[in-house]
Parts: C-alpha cells; sequence; structure tokens
C-alpha cells in the first residue's frame, strides 16, 4: 500500500489543482498568520507512544488537526539541516541544495552579532524561494520571523529572505548574523538581558510525573556516555556554565518560545490583512534524544513537559491573534534510532559503529602509489566524490580506485550496501533507499559516485543515539495541519514533507511560482 500511495502522488502534478486554489482564494479570505513548529528528533511514533499522557498542545493538534501519521522524509540524509530546507520549499535537498549538516548554514562571511567567538552563518547555499518569498510576491508587507536553539533550524524553513532570523549561543544570548542586519534590535537586547537561561543555573529537572507514570529504566549505561545516567540531572550553579547546559534540558523549549512570543507581540506579526510566517523550531527534543535515546525515561518526560510548554505557547498565539486567521503546522526534521548497543539485544546483524578511516588509509595507500593526488576521492562518511581528471593516464583509473574502495566497505560490519550512485536511478520504483538516495542529491551537478547504506541502526559516531540514514525510524515524523481551512482526522496514507508547503499554499491562496517536489495534500482541506 506504501508504495502505491507513493505512486498515486508522485503522478498528481501542482498544476493539475490550480481550480482548487482559485476556489479557495473566492470563498475565504487568507489567514493572517501561518505558524510552523518544527520538533527537532520528533519521531514519528511519539505522538501515539505517548498520546494518553498528552493534555497540552500537542493533544490540541492531534486532536482538532489533520494528522497524516505516515508522513516521512523522503531523502536519505536525514539530518537537521535537509530536513528543515524541505518545510517551506516542498523540495528535496537535491532541489535546496542543502544535502546535509555539512552543506548548512556554515559562513565566515556572516559573522553573528556580538558574538565574535562563534562561526558565522547564512543560508548562501540554500538554493530556490520558500512560502515567504511566494507570500511577499503577492503582497510585500508579509513578513517572517524565525527562532531556533539552532541556527539550521532558523535559517532553512526561511530560505535566502533576509527576514527576522534568530538562533541561540551558548553562552545565553540570541543572536543573529550580518547576512540579516547590521544590529540586534532593541527588543532582542531586552530579552537577552532578562538572562532566562541564566536563571536555571543550581536547578534540577526532575520527572514531571510520578514513577509509576513511565515504563522506562531509569539508569541505562548506554546513555548519555554513562555520565549523569539517573534522575535529577541538576544543572550548574554556575551561571555561565548553565546557559550551555541547559539545552540539554526541556527548558531549552521554553526559553525559546517565550523569546518567540515575545518576537510575535514587539513585531506585529499576524495583525495585517496580509498572511507573515511565524517559525519556530525546537531542539530540546534532538539534544535529549542524542544523550539518552528515544527508549530513555528522559525522552519521555522530555515530551510532557514539551506538550504542556506548547499549550501555554498556543495560548499565547490565540489569545493575541484571531484563532480563525492563525494556521498552525506541526511536524519534524528526522526521527531517530535506537541505541545500537541495546538495539542489538533484538536486531540481527547487530547495529555498528562504523567507522571507515582504515578504509580510507588503505584508498589513500593505493592512490599515493598510483601517484594520483590522495585527494582525487573524497569520502565524506556515506558519500564518495571523485575529481576524475586528477587521475589522467595513471594505471589506475577512478573507476577501479572507487570499486576496490566499495568492495572494501561492503566488507565491514555495520554496511548494508555500497551503491553507485548513477545506478540507482534504475530502481527506486520498487527500492525506497534508492528512492531516498536519488532525492538526496543531483548526478552530474554534486558529482556524487558513490553512496554507503548502514545496516539498521548503526551509527557513523559514538553519541549516544542519533540519526542520519534512510530508513523509516530516521525518515518518520508527524505532520498536523491545524486550524479553520483544515479537515480534521487520521490520515494513514503515505506522505511527504516536501508536501506541507504546496499544501499551505492553497490554505494561503497562493500558487509556488516554480515547480515544487511536493504535492497538494487535497483530502487534508475543506
Amino acid at each position: 500500500m506504501l508504495k502505491a500511495a507513493f505512486f498515486l502522488l508522485a503522478v498528481v502534478s501542482p498544476h493539475s489543482v490550480a481550480p482548487a486554489q482559485a476556489r479557495l482564494a473566492r470563498s475565504a479570505a487568507p489567514p493572517s498568520l501561518v505558524v510552523l513548529i518544527t520538533i527537532d528528533q520528533l519521531r514519528g511514533d511519539y505522538l501515539d507512544r505517548f498520546g494518553s499522557q498528552l493534555t497540552g498542545g500537542l493533544a490540541r493538534l492531534v486532536r482538532g488537526g489533520a494528522w497524516f501519521t505516515n508522513a516521512h522524509h523522503d531523502h536519505a540524509i536525514t539530518e537537521t539541516a535537509p530536513g528543515h530546507a524541505t518545510l517551506l520549499s516542498g523540495r528535496f535537498p537535491r532541489s535546496t541544495g542543502i544535502t546535509a549538516n555539512r552543506a548548512g548554514v556554515f559562513d565566515t562571511s556572516a559573522r553573528l552579532l556580538d558574538t565574535p567567538d562563534q562561526p558565522g552563518a547564512s543560508p548562501h547555499q540554500f538554493r530556490g524561494t520558500t512560502l515567504i518569498d511566494w507570500l511577499r510576491a503577492r503582497d510585500a508587507r508579509s513578513r517572517a520571523f524565525s527562532v531556533s536553539m539552532k541556527d539550521r533550524g532558523a535559517i532553512l524553513p526561511i530560505g535566502r529572505l533576509r527576514e527576522q532570523v534568530y538562533w541561540y549561543v551558548p553562552t545565553g544570548r540570541f543572536t543573529t548574523s550580518t547576512y540579516y542586519a547590521d544590529s540586534l534590535p532593541s527588543w532582542v537586547k531586552r530579552f537577552n538581558n532578562r538572562r532566562l537561561p541564566q536563571s536555571f543555573a543550581g536547578r534540577s529537572w526532575v520527572p514531571l510525573l510520578p514513577d509509576s507514570a513511565y515504563r522506562e529504566r531509569d539508569s541505562v549505561h548506554f546513555e548519555n556516555r554513562g555520565a549523569n545516567v539517573v534522575f535529577p540531572h541538576r544543572v550548574s550553579s554556575d551561571t555561565a556554565v548553565a546557559a550551555s547546559e541547559v539545552r540539554v534540558t526541556p527548558w531549552m523549549d521554553d526559553i525559546v518560545l517565550a523569546f518567540a512570543v515575545e518576537g510575535l507581540r514587539e513585531l506585529s506579526l499576524g495583525k495585517g490583512r496580509h498572511t507573515d510566517v511565524l517559525a519556530v523550531s525546537l531542539s530540546a527534543t534532538d539534544i535529549v534524544g542524542h544523550s539518552y535515546g528515544p527508549d530513555s525515561k528522559e525522552i519521555h518526560d522530555q515530551m510532557l513537559r514539551l506538550d504542556r510548554a506548547l499549550g501555554s505557547f498556543l495560548d499565547s498565539v490565540y489569545k493575541s491573534r484571531d484563532p480563525s486567521s492563525v494556521v498552525v503546522i506541526l511536524t519534524s526534521d528526522h526521527g531517530v534510532g535506537t541505541i545500537p548497543e541495546l538495539a542489538a539485544e533484538r536486531l540481527k546483524p547487530a547495529p555498528a559503529r562504523v567507522n571507515l578511516s582504515p578504509a580510507v588509509a588503505r584508498l589513500r595507500a593505493s592512490l599515493r602509489e598510483a601517484k594520483v593526488d590522495t585527494l582525487a576521492i573524497a569520502v565524506d562518511q556515506q558519500v564518495v566524490t571523485a575529481n576524475r581528471a586528477v587521475f589522467g593516464k595513471s594505471a589506475l583509473t577512478a573507476d577501479a580506485a572507487l570499486a576496490a574502495f566499495a568492495r572494501d566497505v561492503r566488507a565491514m560490519p555495520g554496511i548494508a550496501r555500497v551503491d553507485r550512485f548513477a545506478d540507482l536511478a534504475a530502481d527506486t520504483a520498487t527500492d525506497p533507499t534508492a528512492r531516498r538516495w536519488m532525492h538526496q542529491f543531483r548526478e552530474a551537478a554534486d558529482a556524487v559516485e558513490l553512496v554507503i547504506t548502514q545496516t539498521p541502526m548503526s551509527l557513523w559516531s559514538t553519541i549516544p543515539a542519533s540519526h542520519g540514514s534512510p530508513y523509516d525510524y530516521d525518515t518518520h515524523v508527524p505532520l498536523i495541519f491545524y486550524g479553520s481551512a483544515f479537515r480534521p482526522g487520521r490520515y494513514p496514507e503515505f506522505v511527504r514533507t516536501v508536501d506541507l508547503a504546496p499544501t499551505i499554499a492553497v490554505a494561503v491562496g497562493l500558487k509556488p511560482p516554480e515547480r515544487l517536489d511536493g504535492v497538494i495534500l487535497k483530502r487534508a482541506l475543506k
């Protein structure tokens, strides 16, 4: 059924629903505010898994929204930057140019304001447009405000426009870069001067509910690299240290949401007859999930606290704006896999932590022996590129070197397959892994030769739990549309995160000016 649903969606052209857009535009005024809430690392099963204990904002969206329960990031490197870039653009990483975190927002030319010790950031690598571009083309008064703990979480949903974009730095402040402004607005400075992150110094994160409400073990050695694995988790009493440590607690979301509410008020978003955008990316679930894993008591408590924090946030939005003119979307940038050492108890082959260094060293040695530049073939974790021109008339050809490296890697524990990228196009109809890799890169422009897929739950790093694979546990995320334009209910069909933007475009009465990879989810629309 999943494959059939995919083909049904894939053959629908965005242009075929223009009459639906016209009908909506005639029948109702567009919403004044679109609120995108992206929960970093919110795995697709969490809302059902913790659903009986949710009473706040998550519960409100689940029960009153159009919830697509089988939504996926349909690309292979399921990381924060590629995921966020798909959401309001409606395009896969191959189209946005944001193919991995390391091809994200790092930009030495865009220094951070009042924060010289942190790396610069901008959307300079992002290609194409997003929802706010489309809105501005219709009405130049439309504005966007985006905030996250992470620079890439704040920047990439907005695309290349110079809007109000802010993120958190470990010193305990929100900032932006010179790409967006020459100085911080007075309201941001006032918020920073409140020193809200530092106020958590000396406090302890304890479970919200009695112990009987949690099924998970509290003491698991593999969590957090064996340190500080049991509640309570105390934040340092040193305020400078606390400003960084608070990121590994649910309170980080509270801080970001407080900043979002302040910005909404100060910028007067959603008060005009045009449509504004508020994008909020919440990162605590990701940081807690990386540290303690998706099966931990910590992630359970994080979800309960997130639910309540979102409830307060939505209450603030609806008290200050007409609820009938607000559209809310909830989704995530990726999922997460079980800690490999815990997954090994039930998975065969057992997951592994893969280190390609020995294979890369042998590749370099073979190139050196053939008198070929050792950087002629670049291995960037799961992606291998080659500069074929460097090989010249060498006895060692690029194809021979790549084939030898592929054989070497395939023999390693934790490796499921090594594919020639050029061969994957023939398999996308029957092979979801091939399809997701094809959505990741442009073959000619990105010069990708090989792509490496690990076995389920295997990881590249030593971090306790992570993501980044083309498997469903990393691609599956919630997708909920909430507001008067949408038909509440649970929709089980397979959809993609690239379908979010074209669907919202219909809800605000727009037709995107460029061809999108996503399609309109018509069942969700009234």
